[in-house]
């Protein structure tokens, strides 16, 4: 797999579209327009009245949130996976209002089986190593 490290100089059609999803802590640096791909449980579903069909999804990953905006031919399409789905991967373009950033849905899938994993009785699961926080927030813990 390629390291990409981005560079300002980069058009929406020139950002390499991720072989796998990008953490949300990085949706700050595709270009406006760039195509993405994020996955995350889903948080929030919101359908006010006032958004003539507009659905916001906020998904959330181990590095942060992300704001998905569902437009309602989008929704009519992808509809069993929005309402259901507990976890999602949603593949769109980058918008930006101010310091706000959203990703306009193309295509939304319902990766949920994916979260049994985690159930899996055969599945060993590795303790994080101990960093010099861990050990001090260790030796607050009252005995």
């Amino acid at each position: 797999m390629q390291i990409f490290n981005p560079a300002p100089h980069f058009q929406p059609n020139t950002w390499p579209r991720p072989p796998a999803c990008l953490p949300h802590a990085r949706l700050e640096e595709p270009p406006a327009g760039a195509r993405v791909a994020v996955a995350g449980l889903v948080l929030v579903r919101q359908r006010p009245g006032t958004a003539k069909g507009v659905i916001f999804l906020t998904l959330e990953d181990e590095t942060g949130v992300s704001n998905i905006v569902v437009w309602q031919n989008i929704y009519e399409r992808y509809r069993r996976a929005v309402v259901a789905g507990r976890l999602l991967r949603v593949t769109g373009r980058i918008q930006r209002e101010n310091t706000v950033i959203h990703v306009v849905a193309e295509v939304v899938e319902d990766i949920s089986y994916m979260l049994d994993d985690l159930l899996r009785a055969d599945a060993t699961v590795q303790p994080a190593p101990q960093t010099t926080s861990t050990r001090v927030l260790a030796s607050l813990k009252p005995r």
